[in-house]
């Protein structure tokens, strides 16, 4: 099979390798793309705890495709099915899922992109954040997840204020059906504006998706009292200082919404594909670069850099 292999960093290129065969318990997916994800950045970027060259595929885990060979004590799938599935080597032709990390698809999702680790992040944290109808959400960061997040607040009956650094991206959040659009840009003035926005009572739910300390200490500030604090950027440069003091005096309920139990990941890909097929939630209009996987350098290059009109990039095998 053909796969993607980043050889050293900023360096990526297709190989020729043996494809996989599944074992007990797995299935063999012939996976029609992976989408990039922004937290293959550090591995794009180099950092000296990584060893290069990476094993073909890696870091991918956004697949879809077809289900191609089944290994034993298999049940409940056949080849040919169209999944989504959780692996770790996408960026290849083929890759090998665990049977319980892979989730069947609809004949209404049928041709259409469907990237299960992400839109499965995305409904889990819309779950953890518990909106419901009436409250006010501003969701800090307008990209792939934050333009998701928008959507599922909006049908559940929020009024969303979404912030973003890139003008663009606000455009995103007003088709997603943002009541309110702001330039991330300064501290003060932010707070001054969703003051006003709320008649000085704040927002009741605020989600970071952004992965940087000063959207993180803004997004604190924006809570209302005993709001909830939900951190769904993906920290992983550093240590952040934050303000707790605020946080203890406004009795906020702050939330890490970030799953490692594969199997809550599993849960949420289910209940994305289910609110994919009933129109709850549509990423299409999100996946504004699609690249063949001799490309894929370039797309994580994209992902990187995010010039204006990129959200998300796809990385197609066939």
């Amino acid at each position: 099979m053909h796969a993607g292999v980043i050889s050293a960093p900023g360096q990526a290129a297709v190989h020729s390798v043996e494809a996989p065969e599944p074992g007990r318990g797995q299935v063999l997916v012939r996976l029609e793309g992976s989408g990039v994800c922004a937290s293959s950045l550090p591995l794009w970027e180099g950092r000296e705890w990584f060893n290069y060259p990476q094993p073909a595929g890696a870091p991918g885990h956004e697949g879809w495709g077809r289900v191609a060979a089944i290994g034993e004590g298999v049940a409940g799938l056949n080849e040919g099915d169209r999944v989504a599935a959780l692996t770790y080597r996408a960026h290849a032709e083929y890759d090998i899922a665990e049977a319980t990390a892979v989730i069947r698809l609809p004949e209404a999702l049928a041709n259409k992109p469907v990237l299960g680790e992400p839109l499965g992040c995305a409904t889990n944290i819309f779950q953890r954040s518990e909106i419901r109808a009436g409250q006010t959400v501003a969701i800090v960061g307008i990209g792939f997840l934050g333009a998701l997040l928008t959507q599922l607040a909006k049908h559940a009956g929020a009024r969303v204020i979404a912030l973003s650094r890139r003008p663009f991206s606000l455009e995103f959040a007003r088709q997603a059906g943002a009541d309110e659009t702001l330039l991330l840009d300064d501290h003060w003035k932010i707070i001054e504006k969703v003051k006003a926005l709320t008649d000085g009572r704040f927002c009741e739910r605020v989600i970071e998706c952004t992965g940087l300390e000063w959207p993180l200490n803004l997004a604190g500030e924006l809570c209302a009292e005993r709001g909830r604090l939900v951190i769904a950027g993906y920290h992983q440069d550093g240590l952040r200082q934050v303000n707790v003091q605020l946080w203890n005096w406004r009795g906020l309920d702050v939330i890490n919404a970030h799953e490692r139990d594969p199997q809550a990941y599993v849960a949420g890909m289910k209940r994305a594909v289910e609110w994919m097929t009933q129109g709850i939630m549509d990423p299409a209009p999100l996946y504004t670069h699609q690249l063949p996987l001799d490309r894929l350098g370039e797309a994580l290059e994209l992902t990187r850099t995010r010039p204006d009109g990129f959200m998300k990039a796809l990385v197609l095998t066939s």
